[in-house]
Parts: C-alpha cells; structure tokens; sequence
C-alpha cells in the first residue's frame, strides 16, 4: 500500500453542517471522504498498522503499551493489570482498546514511510480548516489524533474529554470507518444528562464524521463478545496554539 491523497468529499454541504453545530453543539456528516478515500483509509487500519494497547493505568494516567513491551511483560503480568484496570473502573475511570498514536509517531518517525503518516498530515491541513469551518471555531489551529480499533469487550467509560494541556481542547471529532455494524453488537458513543440517562447515541458508522464541543460527558459502550468485525476509527480533538 502506497500512499494516497487523503480527500474529503468535494460536494460537502458545510453551510448545512456549520448551522446544526450552531444550533446543537454537535453534529454527524456522512461521507465525509470520497469513496476511494474512506475504502483507502478503512484498509490501512484493518491491514496495516502495528497496533498498542491503549487502557487507563493504575497511577491514573493513559498506559500504552507497545507489541515488544506486551511480550516483555508477559501474558499473567498484563491479565492482572488489566483486571486491576477492569475493577477500578467500576467506581471511578476506565478505558481499553488498541490504538496508535499519530503525533507522536510522527514527531518519533515511528515506521518511517508508512502512508499512516499521510493522515497526520492531512489533520492538520484540510481537516483543521474544515473543522473551524463547520464550527466557527477561528481559534482552531491544529488537531491531535489517534487510530483506534475495538475488539470485544473494548470500551471507555464516562468522562468530559477536560484536559490539562497547554492547548485546550475545543471540539472533539471521530472519524468513522467501520463498513458494517450490527446494532447490537455495542461500541456506540454515548452522551449523559447529569442524571446518567443517554441522551443521544451514534453507533459506529461508515465514511462519517462525527463533531461535538468540549466539555459533554459521554463514553463509548463495550463492544458485545459475539461482534462479528472491529470498531474502526480516528479521534481526536481540534486544539487552540496554546498558552
């Protein structure tokens, strides 16, 4: 696989999209890529990324562990890590799926080569602009992001996306590219009123961005054991230039 022009949809209706994030704070855009893109783009996350193990540490901070630190801590070492992650999580914070970190791949010239790095670049070009297009947002001026794939019983559990960074995080966005979902199978995002009643839900979706200002609680439910394909997608949030 080589690397391909990332290109969003030329017939993208942003007038349209920029009034529902005006009027909701949040809002989904199908087909956001053209086709050839989105198939490019759903094939090098189901074919060809080397992926970490993303989940929420016992210090309180994000683990993320690479394939030669997994086998370096063996498979009893990891099982009772994660079942430690698993237990707080019930009464406080937690998160667990694989992932790959696009800034800092990028900045580390992590695969040297790898078209992944095509899309790095394109959040901060295209996509940047057209987010502060849609949301209005002028203070928009970079964007982080990382793959992600949930496999059963992946999740992550209910937070506001608040962070401590020297840029504030302003909008965040998920970029789906499942091609099937059942809806059962679980893996949707989430939103919460202050009296834990979902108040919307999106299930993974194809070619679909989804945009929704910061702060909204919400989490993303655990796919179902029985899930027949992985829950594939970019996420992220669109930044300020900082203090």
């Amino acid at each position: 696989m080589t690397l391909a022009p990332i290109r969003l949809n030329p017939d993208l209706d942003i007038a349209a999209a920029a009034a529902a994030y005006r009027r909701d704070g949040w809002v989904q855009v199908s087909d956001i890529f053209t086709p050839e893109t989105a198939t490019f783009l759903a094939d090098l996350l189901e074919t060809r990324i080397d992926w970490d193990l993303a989940f929420q540490g016992e210090d309180g901070r994000p683990a993320v562990l690479g394939r030669e630190e997994i086998v370096r801590q063996g498979e009893t070492a990891l099982q009772q890590r994660l079942r430690r992650m698993m237990t707080q999580a019930g009464s406080a914070y937690g998160f667990l799926y694989l992932a790959y970190p696009l800034i800092t791949a990028y900045l580390a010239g992590r695969d040297p080569g790898h078209p992944v790095h095509g899309v790095t670049e394109f959040l901060n070009a295209d996509f940047v602009r057209l987010g502060a297009a849609i949301t209005g947002r002028a203070d928009i001026v970079k964007a982080d992001g990382q793959l992600t794939r949930y496999r059963p019983g992946d999740f992550i559990g209910l937070h506001n996306d608040v962070g401590s960074e020297a840029s504030d995080r302003l909008v965040a966005y998920t970029l789906g590219l499942t091609r099937n979902w059942r809806a059962d199978w679980g893996g949707q995002l989430l939103f919460h009123d202050a009296s834990g009643d979902v108040i919307r839900g999106h299930a993974p979706r194809w070619n679909t961005l989804t945009l929704f200002s910061v702060p909204q609680y919400h989490s993303v439910a655990p796919v179902a054991a029985y899930a027949q394909a992985p829950r594939l997608s970019v996420v992220g949030w669109m930044r300020n230039a900082g203090r």
